[in-house]
């Protein structure tokens, strides 16, 4: 499961969740955040969220 998002209350939000769900396991380690792989396109929310100077944070969980 790959997750982004560029406002930060979010980000943490969806951290909080996924942490406390059974059976997903933090592919970087617990409370960490991805880095943005190079795969994944830009979207016009990140360019968005990068114009108006938001970090962008992904998440990215496997079933543990």
């Amino acid at each position: 499961l790959h997750l982004a998002t560029d406002w930060e209350d979010y980000a943490q939000q969806m951290m909080t969740v996924l942490s406390a769900t059974a059976g997903l396991v933090n592919a970087h380690g617990e409370g960490q955040f991805a880095p943005r792989p190079e795969h994944r396109p830009l979207t016009k929310f990140e360019v968005r969220g990068e114009r108006l100077g938001h970090g962008v944070w992904d998440l990215v969980f496997r079933r543990g």
